[in-house]
C-alpha cells in the first residue's frame, strides 16, 4: 500500500491541519486580500535525504485543491544546500495556510530518512542491519517508519497485533 493511500495519512493530515488552523487563520485573514496569489520554494538548508514531499504537496492540496506544488525531486533523493525541493503557488491565503504543517511534516520526515541514511552507511561494511522500533512519535508511526525505509534501514513491527514479541 503507498503511502498516500493509506487512510492514516489523510487523518494525520487532517488532524494536524485542524490543530494549527484551530477556528481560522486571523492573521492571514486580516493582513491577505482574498484575491493574493503566492509562490514559494523550499529550498534545503543543509545536505540531506528527502523525504515526505508527497505528503507535502496533499497536506497543500488538503486546504486548497487549486494550489499547484511542483516537486523537484521525490523520496529518497539526496539534496544539496541551496537545492529547490519544490515550488508552490496559489491563493496566498491557502499557501500560507498551509505551510507550516506541510514543512513541519516534511521536515520531520526528512531528518529521520536522512539520520537514517547516516546510520546505515556507517555499518555497510558489516553484516548488521538498521532496524527500527515502534518507540516511535504518537500519530506519527506510519509517517516516521516509512522514512526510516527512505533512509535505507527496515521496519520492525508496526503495531502490537503485528507478531510475536517475547
Amino acid at each position: 500500500m503507498s503511502l498516500l493511500t493509506n487512510p492514516l495519512v489523510e487523518q494525520l493530515i487532517s488532524m494536524a491541519l485542524n490543530e494549527d488552523i484551530g477556528t481560522g487563520d486571523i492573521t492571514t485573514e486580516t493582513t491577505i486580500p482574498q484575491d493574493k496569489t503566492a509562490f514559494g520554494k523550499f529550498v534545503a538548508k543543509e545536505d540531506m535525504i528527502i523525504c515526505g514531499i508527497d505528503v507535502a504537496q496533499k497536506v497543500f492540496h488538503t486546504v486548497d485543491k487549486n494550489i499547484t506544488f511542483s516537486p523537484n525531486v521525490k523520496d529518497g533523493d539526496f539534496v544539496k544546500k541551496g537545492d529547490i525541493i519544490a515550488t508552490v503557488t496559489g491563493n496566498a491565503r491557502s499557501v500560507l495556510t498551509a505551510e507550516r504543517t506541510s514543512l513541519n511534516l516534511m521536515q520531520r520526515m526528512t531528518g529521520i530518512a536522512t539520520k537514517t541514511n547516516e546510520a546505515v552507511k556507517t555499518i555497510a561494511t558489516t553484516n548488521a542491519i538498521i532496524t527500527d522500533t515502534r518507540k516511535t512519535t504518537p500519530a506519527l508511526r506510519i509517517l516516521e517508519k516509512y522514512a526510516v525505509r527512505v533512509g535505507g534501514a527496515t521496519n520492525h513491527r508496526f503495531n502490537l497485533s503485528d507478531g510475536i514479541l517475547i
